[in-house]
């Protein structure tokens, strides 16, 4: 998938302290993808660091050419958003 930051997503995950490199791991090998409204999809995946899982929501315009990632955070509230069938 072909995609693009927005310059708010790009704020977010310096903000949030969450790398470039890790966007793009959790878009292209997301654990779960699943439909928030027409058009915009959630890529989620697990990620353990600093003795933490951590759960990464990238959120997603998938329709548009091309992708436009929205936001990014990450949380570790990780039952909250995952979703035992995606």
């Amino acid at each position: 998938m072909t995609y693009r930051l927005t310059l708010h997503a790009v704020r977010q995950a310096a903000r949030r302290g969450i790398s470039d490199r890790l966007v793009r791991w959790v878009l292209r090998h997301p654990e779960q993808r699943f439909p928030q409204r027409a058009g915009r999809d959630i890529f989620q995946s697990r990620v353990v660091a600093d003795g933490r899982t951590w759960l990464v929501r990238v959120v997603v315009d998938v329709d548009r050419d091309p992708a436009e990632v929205v936001t990014v955070y990450r949380t570790t509230n990780v039952g909250r958003y995952w979703r035992d069938t995606p």
